[in-house]
This record gives structure tokens, C-alpha cells and sequence, in this order.
């Protein structure tokens, strides 16, 4: 059974989306509405709007969108049930109590369980007599029994069959420990058995200090056979590209600066040594999630990862994707040692603070990296670099490139006017560049409204997709409409699967006299799926909002001849303005725009 509408309805009533979105997106008031940068992807300039008076949000660079609830879904990785429980938490609601259907929500819960269940297994194998030599390699690294206790860290038995006996003796269940990635089953017997053996192990908790996965090392390694780290995998409570490990003890440090390094061991040990802002990202690459997540909680990123070629490019890939968040970044020079583990250990935490105060800027860093590649001694190894440090320039404000033009001016002996007209010769081709992509990028927003990936019919079926957005967009707007609308169609004469699927839903709200709030549509549609609801929403404001309006969509709907499918891989940039300009002049005639 759902939730009630009527519950629903009181909970939207009751809720302030700005209150909500507030806790992690920093808004600033634009007339009626407000703006932020948006936490569901990078960008430098602020899309992400909240409507305070239909209490939803929309952001215009992704297309993400929604009421609170899927607000909430979304940013989180709740599922319904558990984004509804959070929302009534905030208006002081009980939950009802009626049958609702939580099974997704209560496997969650039992996963977070077994998972915090596993952690003290681990743990308390850690320190058995047994074990020592387990114990000893965190020792031997330099970790206090106090700093062990405090990540929770421990070992994982060489033994098949250990974690799984000792979790179903608390009452798990084979399903719940496999949707967990705490237990394998073998693909020869059919068996389950353990999925770390033989590791020391690192608990992943998420900000709300729920073990939501583990990292498990091998000891030795020198072993054969076996990678170096086994991780769990995507989870219903775990994504590897959103995890960020010692977040939640990191979030709490004054000063809204994160330490950015690259494994758990760096992390742990600027921890114990008094620098509780380090924390490292999961996954195999550094993703615009993970991004969006720190700029929630930091202000400056510091980049500290390894001494090394691998280390370099993930500096770079990591400067890349947080420069679009609009955060202070700066790169921690490694010296005296390849990581900050090392580092702490030979030298001790003094010497780590040092290195933080002379971190280089985003710029410095870039000229530092540049200059590497070339060889400084010669005339065209200088010449090389210069041209290269000129394009890096282009990309800064005035003063700062000014400064640093200087600076090159008088240690290479060369005119810094002549160094300034190659910078400006590179910022022209930089605006020629940025104008052709702006090209591109007007084409593919426009030609956007031909697909939509929750509604793959709409390609085919253009002119009747476009009338049925426009019918729902008027019932959405203007509910009266509802009566002279049903007489004349019904959801199963819609077209396209995923419109057909809105229509049901809204000649639903519409029959039993609810809203059509956008929170009347969280429970049937993923969060991915009402970002297409808003957008259609949206057209609203652009509506005729009469019968006959109404009654040209139906028309249109019901006379549908599908069209042929258009392969706009085929077509070029300008291919793709004139096929939309020529779809939209057809519309126009047929009274349905």
C-alpha cells in the first residue's frame, strides 16, 4: 500500500523547500526565486534554481529537478520511503500508519546493519592472539591502538566461510549479506563464501556514521595471485563514485579546507598526527560527484597526491573537475617522501605543515608541472615553455597573469611585453574556440527537446510528443481544464509511453481533487524521471491557457501518424538548428505551440 496522497499533501504543506535545499546548497535570493551552483553537477556559474512558491527546484544546465522529496532522493541516494521518513522528521510528522510498502527501505536498513555488524567481527579479529601479524602491519606503520579504534579498522580471517557463519548467527540472511557485497557465491557450487579473506580492513562510513562499505588490503605484498585491495561494490546503500573516506570526521574540521589525498593510510596518519581535515576519494578516478559533495563541506581544496606520474595526472584530472565548483584550490608539493603517509612517519607533522604553506595556487602549479617537460638550459627548450606558460596565462584574470608575466620576464631575460602579446594572442584564440563550442553547444540544447531519455518514443513521434507535454503542461497549470479534457481523451490515447505514464498519474490527482504538486509524483517516478515532469512543468509559463488550446493538442494526439527516425548522428551542427526550426514552424501551424 503507498503512502497516502492526503499525508503527502500535509507533509508538502508543511515543508520550505529553501530550508531544505539551504542545508546543502548555498542560495542567494533572485527576485522571487533563488540560485545556486548546482550539487548535482560541476558548473562555475549558478543554474540551480529553487521556486519557493511551487516548492521545487530546476537546474538549467543538467536538468535536474523535483520537490523536496526527490530533492532529498537524489543528493542523499534514499530511496522513497526514507526521503518521505527524512521530510517528516524536519515538519515535526509522525509517519502514518498504514501498510506502505518499505521493503526497499528495510533491505537498506538490514545491509547498513550487517555492515556495522562485519566492522565489529572485524575488529575484534584484529586483536586476537592469532592475528598478531595482522595487528602488527598497523603498528608497524605507525598506528597508535587508539587511532586503530578510532576508523574502526580490523582484519579479515583467512577463512572461507568465517564472516558468513557469524552473520547468519545474528539473523542475516544469504540475500541480505550478497546485496551487502559482504559474501560472494561461487560460480562452480553455487556456495556463498566470504568476500574479503585474508586483508586488513578499512570501513567506509557515510556522513551520517553508517558503514556503508570496506576496503580490504592484502598483508603481504609480495602474494601472488591476488590484487592488492578488494573493494565492495555498488551497493543499495554505497556508490563508488560518490564515496569519499573519513568525510564524516573531516566535515566538523574549522576552516572550511579539505585535504585531498590518495589512499587510506595518508589519510589515517595526518589524522593521528593532528590534521583531521585529509580525506581521499574512492573509485578509480575522481568524478564531478565526489567534486560536488566536498564543495558542500570545503571552501579550499588542498591536493596532495603522490610523488609520482600516476599522481601527477590525477592532480590534474582532480584540478580539472573541481576548477567548474568554483572552491580555492591548491597542490601540496611532495618533498622529502612519496605520500603524506611517508612523509608524516620520517619526518613527523611539522614538516607536512610546511609543506601546506608552500602550496602552490592553481596557476603556480600548472607552470611548475610545464616547465618539467622541457629543457631549460637550451633556446627552444625556453622558447617551448614560454609559448606553453603564455597559454596557461591566457586563462587567468589580468593582475594575476600580470604578475606571473613579470616574474617570467625577469628570470628569462625576455621583454614582458613580448610575453604579454603572446598571451593575448592566445586568449584570441581561446574566445574562437569558446564561441565554436558555444556554437555546438546551442545546437545540442536545441536538439535536445528531440530525445529524452525517459521517454525514447519521443523521436519518432515529435509532433504528437510536443501536444501531449503541452496537455499535461495545461492541467498542470490550470486544473479546471481537467473536465473538458477527460470528455475528450483519456491517458491510453497518449502516444508516448512515458507521457501515457504522467497522464495516468495526473488524471488521477486530478479525479480524486488533489494537487499536482510535484510531490504527488515522487512516489511513481525515480528521481531521473521527474526531471522530465519539471520540464514539461516548465512549459507552462508559455502557455495560451484556453480550451482551444487544450482541444488543438488532443487533435493532434489522436490524428498522430508516426514520423520517421531522425539519425542525428548523421547531422551536422547547423543540420540539427534548421531540422528543430523547421519541427517547430510545423507545430506553430498546427496551433499546438
Amino acid at each position: 500500500m503507498a503512502i497516502s496522497k492526503d499525508y503527502i499533501q500535509d507533509l508538502h504543506d508543511r515543508l520550505d523547500i529553501e530550508d531544505v535545499v539551504s542545508d546543502y546548497v548555498s542560495l542567494k535570493r533572485t527576485g522571487k526565486n533563488l540560485k545556486g551552483l548546482c550539487p548535482f553537477h560541476s558548473e562555475k556559474t549558478p543554474s540551480f534554481t529553487v521556486f519557493p512558491d511551487t516548492k521545487s527546484f530546476y537546474c538549467f544546465g543538467c536538468g535536474a529537478g523535483g520537490d523536496v522529496i526527490s530533492f532529498l532522493m537524489r543528493i542523499d541516494s534514499l530511496d522513497y520511503v526514507e526521503a518521505v521518513k527524512a521530510c517528516a522528521e524536519r515538519a515535526g510528522m509522525s509517519m502514518p500508519d498504514e501498510g506502505y510498502d518499505d521493503s526497499l527501505s528495510r533491505l537498506r536498513q538490514r545491509i547498513l546493519s550487517a555492515n556495522r555488524e562485519a566492522a565489529r567481527f572485524y575488529n575484534k579479529q584484529l586483536f586476537k592472539p592469532e592475528n598478531r601479524h595482522a595487528l602488527n602491519y598497523f603498528l608497524q606503520r605507525g598506528l597508535t591502538v587508539e587511532t586503530i579504534q578510532h576508523f574502526g579498522l580490523g582484519y579479515a580471517p583467512d577463512d572461507w566461510q568465517k564472516l558468513t557463519d557469524h552473520l547468519k548467527s545474528l539473523g542475516f540472511n544469504e540475500n541480505e549479506l550478497l546485496q551487502a557485497d559482504l559474501i560472494k557465491r561461487s560460480s562452480k557450487t553455487n556456495r556463498p563464501y566470504d568476500n574479503f579473506r585474508n586483508r586488513v580492513m578499512f570501513p567506509i562510513f557515510d556522513l551520517r556514521n553508517n558503514v556503508v562499505a570496506f576496503g580490504g588490503r592484502i598483508i603481504d605484498e609480495k602474494t601472488k595471485g591476488v590484487g592488492k585491495y578488494v573493494n565492495t561494490a555498488d551497493t543499495p546503500v554505497y556508490k563508488k563514485g560518490n564515496g569519499v573516506f573519513a568525510l564524516n570526521f573531516a566535515k566538523n574540521t574549522p576552516g572550511k579546507q579539505l585535504i585531498l589525498v590518495e589512499g587510506y593510510m595518508d589519510v589515517i596518519a595526518l589524522h593521528q598526527a593532528g590534521i583531521t581535515n585529509a580525506i581521499a576519494c574512492l573509485g578509480t578516478a575522481f568524478t564531478s560527484e565526489m567534486a560536488n559533495l566536498l564543495s558542500r563541506y570545503a571552501d579550499e581544496i588542498l591536493i596532495c597526491y603522490d610523488n609520482d606520474e600516476a599522481g601527477r595526472k590525477a592532480t590534474a584530472r582532480a584540478l580539472e573537475i573541481l576548477g567548474r565548483t568554483g572552491m580555492n584550490l591548491k597542490v601540496i608539493k611532495m618533498e622529502g617522501g612519496k605520500d603524506a603517509d611517508e612523509i608524516i612517519r620520517t619526518y613527523g607533522a611539522d614538516r607536512f605543515l610546511s609543506l601546506i604553506g608552500k602550496a602552490y595556487n592553481e596557476t603556480e602549479y600548472q607552470l611548475f608541472n610545464e616547465r618539467q617537460k622541457y629543457a631549460l638550459e637550451t633556446d627552444d627548450g625556453k622558447l617551448r615553455y614560454l609559448n606553453a606558460a603564455a597559454q596557461i596565462l591566457s586563462e587567468c584574470k589580468d593582475l594575476e597573469a600580470d604578475i606571473y608575466t613579470s616574474r617570467l620576464s625577469e628570470e628569462f631575460g625576455v621583454a614582458k611585453e613580448s610575453l604579454k602579446s603572446q598571451i593575448a594572442l592566445a586568449r584570441a584564440a581561446n574566445r574562437k574556440r569558446r564561441r565554436t563550442q558555444e556554437k555546438r553547444d546551442e545546437a545540442k540544447m536545441l536538439t535536445a527537446s528531440f530525445d529524452d531519455k525517459n521517454n525514447p518514443e519521443r523521436r519518432n513521434n515529435l509532433k504528437a510528443a510536443s501536444a501531449e507535454e503541452t496537455l499535461l503542461a495545461s492541467l498542470m497549470r490550470n486544473p479546471d481544464h481537467f473536465r473538458f479534457v477527460k470528455e475528450r481523451i483519456s491517458p491510453d490515447d497518449f502516444v508516448t509511453g512515458f507521457n501515457k505514464r504522467v497522464a495516468a498519474k495526473l488524471f488521477e490527482l486530478l479525479e480524486g481533487g488533489y494537487s499536482t504538486d510535484y510531490s504527488m509524483f515522487a512516489e511513481d517516478f525515480s528521481p531521473s524521471e521527474m526531471d522530465s515532469i519539471v520540464k514539461i512543468s516548465n512549459l507552462r509559463d508559455k502557455l495560451a491557457n484556453t480550451e482551444k488550446e487544450c482541444e488543438d493538442c488532443i487533435k493532434v494526439i489522436k490524428n498522430n501518424k508516426p514520423g520517421e527516425k531522425v539519425e542525428t548522428g548523421e547531422l551536422s551542427d547547423e543540420d540539427y538548428l534548421n531540422l528543430f526550426k523547421n519541427l517547430n514552424k510545423g507545430e506553430k501551424k498546427d496551433g499546438t505551440q
